[in-house]
């Protein structure tokens, strides 16, 4: 049995009264089954000629009730192409058929099931947004102690004493920001002992 027939035998059927009314219903049957089959024979002309156009890729029917898409879905599938159903039921629900070398992929048919327009460009895009590489994390500044002298000094003594106090405190790595010059009594041994009477002397003297 056919798809016409499937359909027409699933139409209730009103009780028997009269052969009147059975006739009537008879006729009603045919009338229908006849505009089904002419719908089909128009389904079947589009289909065959979209799949003679080498530059199509897919093609939309206007949307119709689910009788009618039954019989697109069922064309579609003796002509070995795609088909799925889009829309609101009673609104917009349509068919739209797609030949087997253009399948469409989940983004593509997750679009159109959210109503969103879909072409060659929109697919572009969200190739290149998934083809392009995170961008890498933002390191932070290396830390930077704060050992500027001068910044310390020029708010204590001004600037030009700050850079003459500068020049005399070069920091050295292995005495962190003290400058190693302050840390060593570069004094010479005649010196230091000079230094030293002298500094008794004064203390004497005071006695």
């Amino acid at each position: 049995m056919d798809l016409l027939g499937s359909i027409l035998d699933s139409m209730d059927k009103p009780p028997t009264v009269s052969r009147h009314p059975n006739a009537l219903l008879q006729k009603q049957k045919d009338e229908y089954a006849e505009t089904l089959k002419l719908f089909r024979d128009q389904v079947e002309r589009q289909i065959h000629k979209f799949l003679r156009d080498d530059r199509a890729k897919d093609y939309q029917f206007p949307p119709t009730d689910q009788i009618h898409r039954s019989v697109i879905h069922d064309v579609a599938e003796v002509a070995n192409v795609w088909a799925y159903s889009f829309g609101e039921e009673g609104v917009d629900r349509r068919v739209v058929v797609f030949k087997r070398e253009y399948a469409p992929s989940q983004r593509h048919l997750n679009a159109l099931r959210r109503g969103e327009e879909w072409n060659e460009r929109v697919a572009e895009t969200l190739t290149e947004e998934r083809e392009k590489p995170p961008e890498p994390r933002k390191r932070k500044d290396d830390f930077v102690p704060n050992c500027s002298y001068r910044d310390k000094y020029r708010r204590l003594i001004g600037e030009e004493a700050a850079l003459a106090a500068a020049r005399k405190t070069e920091a050295n790595s292995s005495y962190g920001c003290v400058p190693s010059e302050n840390k060593k009594d570069q004094r010479s041994i005649e010196q230091t002992l000079a230094d030293i009477r002298a500094k008794k002397k004064k203390q004497s003297e005071r006695l």
